[in-house]
């Protein structure tokens, strides 16, 4: 994180200086970004720019989390269409907002692109490090999913967040896959505004069929029942 001259600076110049570079990472790959470019056009020596941030990766690293907090906030301001709308249609929604703040908020977006689909040297790092920003929220999201009945008792929280956080990373390869875009455009230049949003909605739609009812038709269910009551009672 910045170090707190960083933060003991005037709000104008911080956000001046946060603008120019999520600019700046934005439009350019992280070897490409040029810290000399920012602090010209923010008027500053480059010398207060290293008084601020240790280096390039830990002000990267500032813009990647800003970006998750900024999603966050956005997820978590957004009203829902109607009230007590149950653990996973609220979570379906919620999908969907998150495509909505992709789409209004691309220099932010883009960023995070660039290490999904580009070659930040610290890909990993970053790609952990964006995760665990929504693991506590989605926490809280399962725990009141199963106090209001909609998750089975006996699930684990844990494997539940587990599950849910793997899926919406794997969906950031499943989409452009089967929407036909090239995952190396989508790290230069992003999303478009034109994107096909219907095949998405129809992908979350047979995502979140899947996470509510399982991928076992009834009968496979009342036979993995059986076996497994068969299996406890011979123990």
């Amino acid at each position: 994180m910045p170090n707190q001259t960083f933060f003991n600076l005037p709000d104008k110049k911080r956000k001046t200086i946060t603008d120019l570079a999520i600019a700046e990472f934005a439009s350019h790959d992280y070897d490409s970004a040029s810290i000399t470019k920012i602090v010209k056009q923010a008027k500053i020596a480059k010398g207060s720019f290293y008084q601020y941030f240790e280096d390039k990766k830990e002000l990267y690293l500032y813009l990647v989390d800003l970006a998750s907090k900024e999603k966050l906030a956005f997820l978590q301001q957004a009203e829902p269409p109607e009230p007590n709308m149950g653990f996973f249609l609220y979570l379906r929604w919620l999908f969907g907002v998150g495509t909505k703040f992709d789409l209004t908020h691309p220099a932010l977006s883009q960023i995070v692109y660039r290490t999904v689909y580009g070659d930040v040297p610290f890909r990993e790092e970053v790609l952990a490090m964006t995760q665990a920003s929504s693991t506590e929220y989605m926490k809280q999201l399962v725990k009141q999913g199963i106090e209001d009945g909609d998750i089975a008792t006996d699930i684990n929280p844990d494997m539940a967040v587990f599950a849910i956080n793997t899926l919406g990373e794997g969906l950031k390869h499943f989409i452009p896959a089967q929407l036909g875009l090239d995952t190396k455009q989508l790290a230069q230049k992003g999303v478009k505004t034109d994107i096909d949003l219907d095949a998405i909605n129809h992908i979350f739609d047979d995502l979140f069929q899947i996470l509510e009812y399982g991928l076992g038709n009834k009968t496979s269910q009342t036979k993995s029942t059986k076996s497994k009551a068969t299996t406890t009672s011979k123990k």
